[in-house]
């Protein structure tokens, strides 16, 4: 992150949330000035706000509660959300002759480690706009404990990012976590012990990033760039008047798969050389798999090449090789999903870092206080490689062969200056900012919760099923809302 880590810290203490009206409405205020600052969003523009409406008249009639499941392409989420509650909400509330009390806001539950990076004006603002952290990689209890009571008994609904982190991509939905829909059900459950009759929805959120002008010439500058560092050969910038041909566009779509190659060697032969790992050749069984992954994922209308077939098993096969690096350090065994085996390192590294057994690291010893800190210094290199992975596991080779739109092209293009910044020991944040952006939401239709709890308390089988299920029915309208 910004700042290497080299010292010994105590344990990461659960931040409270801590809601506090008068910092709301203060942070709606600034929203405007935020937006034009921090970003280059020029327009925040929402579909079917009057389901949101009506939600929140039942919320606060007492009929209802629920928490709105957003998409987490961007940084910038927070900000949408903020925009959508704040200003898009009211606004058609009021053309419908609808009264909602003030303030239309929500708790929502962040991770514990972005503090730890935004630094002290984010531990400060976030529990004050109401929101819970959580510890994405072990059982926190105090987090989850904290969620549920909020989801369950708090003055205001509540919002989570399903994905559990960005993942840099507007037209794909990252695999959801299952942790929302089964705080969904545990909201039921709670709501039943206390007698009480409100019904539980979840709802969807999409959220898209667009341009107003395709960007093009900015991206080649950037591509021009990344080639520079990469030691390639760089070619001639094209002439603004040829930035909408199709030939341009492939000619850009070839760089980028240049640059992509380029990177890929250059991973494969230091991972090979310097951790001593070995890449196998993708299988005919491995290309298969693939195809069909993408083929479900909806890339049918190109098909794609051999080419791009390989460069993914390539990557893929170098995002399993980096983590294998750092799980072998922590002593990690590799099970379940890239983005699970992430957040495994990610915590197995802080509790080398914020140490449980350590409340007071002035009290050691200097002899004791330096085995700490390389403890800890050797854990932050470690996550290193678990921070380039985390931006690449929505990666495929097929995203901008499929349709090569600028929207498209930025993506695959910021993730490679991203992943070439944290190489080069810089901070990948914030972004360069490519062009001005519009932001497209859509609220969708409202899951019940509640009609489903009758299947998930049969046993711990349906319960487990019942929580899948739902997940899948999130991921799949989520998924309907990218247009």
């Amino acid at each position: 992150m910004p700042h290497p880590i080299t010292h010994a810290q105590p344990p990461l203490e659960f931040i409270p949330p801590a809601l506090n009206l008068p910092v709301v409405g203060l942070a709606q205020l600034m929203l405007p000035t935020w937006l034009r600052s921090r970003t280059n969003i020029t327009r925040i523009q929402a579909d079917n706000v009057e389901t949101l409406v009506d939600l929140y008249s039942q919320f606060q009639s007492g009929k209802i509660r629920f928490l709105m499941a957003f998409r987490h392409p961007s940084a910038n989420d927070p900000l949408s959300m903020l925009y959508l509650l704040s200003r898009l909400v009211p606004r058609v509330a009021r053309q419908q002759g609808i009264s909602l009390k003030s303030p239309i806001h929500s708790h929502f539950i962040y991770d514990r480690g972005i503090p730890l990076w935004a630094g002290s004006i984010v531990s400060w603002l976030y529990p004050r706009l109401g929101g819970t952290p959580i510890h994405r990689g072990k059982l926190d209890r105090a987090g989850l404990r904290s969620a549920r009571d909020l989801f369950a008994n708090g003055s205001l609904p509540i919002a989570a990012a399903p994905e559990g982190a960005t993942n840099g991509h507007n037209e794909i939905v990252s695999p959801l976590e299952p942790g929302i829909a089964q705080m969904g059900f545990w909201c039921v459950e709670d709501l039943l012990k206390a007698g009480r009759s409100e019904q539980v929805f979840i709802v969807p959120v999409g959220i898209q990033y667009r341009y107003v002008n395709p960007p093009w010439k900015s991206l080649e500058k950037l591509l021009s760039a990344l080639e520079v560092d990469c030691g390639l050969p760089v070619r001639a910038v094209h002439p603004p008047s040829v930035y909408k041909s199709e030939e341009t566009h492939k000619s850009l779509y070839r760089r980028l798969y240049r640059l992509g190659e380029h990177l890929l060697t250059l991973m494969e032969e230091f991972y090979t050389k310097f951790y001593h790992q070995k890449f196998p050749a993708a299988s005919k069984k491995e290309v298969s798999a693939i195809l069909e992954t993408e083929k479900t994922s909806g890339f049918t209308e190109v098909q794609p090449s051999n080419y791009n077939v390989e460069f993914t098993a390539r990557l893929q096969a170098l995002l399993d090789v980096a983590l294998q690096v750092g799980e072998e350090y922590f002593n990690l065994q590799p099970k379940g999903s890239l983005i699970d085996r992430c957040r495994r390192l990610e915590q197995a590294g802080w509790d080398y870092i914020y140490r449980e057994d350590i409340k007071n690291p002035e009290a050691l010893s200097p002899l004791e206080r330096g085995l700490a800190d390389r403890i800890a210094a050797e854990a932050n290199l470690r996550m290193w490689h678990m921070r380039l992975v985390e931006s690449f596991v929505a990666v495929t080779g097929a995203y901008v062969l499929e349709k090569n739109t600028a929207d498209r092209f930025a993506d695959t293009t910021l993730l490679m200056w991203d992943m070439i910044t944290r190489i080069k020991g810089g901070n990948p944040f914030p972004r360069p900012r490519l062009g001005k952006q519009w932001v497209q939401m859509t609220v969708g239709q409202p899951i019940s919760v509640s009609e489903r709890w009758d299947t998930y308390q049969v046993s711990r089988r349906s319960a487990k099923q019942a929580v899948a299920d739902l997940t899948q029915d999130l991921q799949t309208a989520l998924e309907s809302m990218i247009s």
